[in-house]
């Protein structure tokens, strides 16, 4: 699968609405991890104990593949929906947005209570610095000392970071942007005659 880029946010933005004496507070933060969003999710039920509501979703990974949310005891569809839909709709990933509702008295029904959780969750991603996110991957390269200069160029031109090691070949350390691995690989081929090669370490 090649990962596309994405945005994702470095840091936490609040923001809160009032809607019919209801008070909804929402929290965006960067999670990485499912562990570190029920970390995030327990502290802010800790805090905000006396609210009736912990409405939240996430998402993580480069495409958001991994995903939750949850109603939190509101009707379905109401706050867990709203909430991934407005990450979605901005392509963040690798961040949770939880709303805390204080109830007011007044009921608001479906429509206005999904749009309320809405306007919360956007407010907070309105109000966030979204960072741009290139998942890279990691090669070894192996080539001759005669296509040391064409391997060289090469990385180059694709804006690869390496360094190489010396012995009876050429072993080259490469970090590069995943959407120009597969060009990479069928250039080492192609300008070499098949005498290079690589292997795949890891993807960032």
């Amino acid at each position: 699968m090649s990962f596309q880029p994405y945005h994702t946010v470095t840091s936490q933005s609040e923001f809160e609405i009032t809607i019919k004496r209801s008070v909804f507070r929402a929290f965006l933060v960067p999670v990485q991890t499912k562990q570190q969003a029920q970390e995030f999710l327990d502290s802010i039920r800790k805090e905000y104990w006396d609210a009736v509501h912990h409405c939240f979703a996430y998402r993580l990974g480069p495409y958001g593949l991994e995903s939750r949310m949850s109603d939190d005891g509101e009707p379905s569809g109401t706050a867990g929906k709203p909430l991934l839909f407005a990450l979605q709709r901005a392509k963040l990933s690798d961040c949770m947005v939880v709303v805390v509702r204080y109830y007011g008295g007044v009921k608001l029904g479906v429509g206005p209570l999904a749009r309320a959780y809405a306007e919360a969750g956007q407010g907070a991603i309105d109000v966030c610095k979204p960072v741009f996110v290139e998942p890279r991957i990691k090669l070894t390269v192996h080539c001759l000392y005669d296509d040391v200069s064409v391997i060289t160029r090469l990385l180059e031109e694709v804006g690869a970071e390496f360094e190489a090691t010396y012995g009876d070949a050429i072993s080259f350390d490469v970090n590069i942007a995943e959407a120009h691995r597969e060009f990479l690989q069928q250039e080492i081929i192609s300008r070499t005659n098949s005498r290079a090669g690589y292997s795949k370490v890891s993807t960032e």
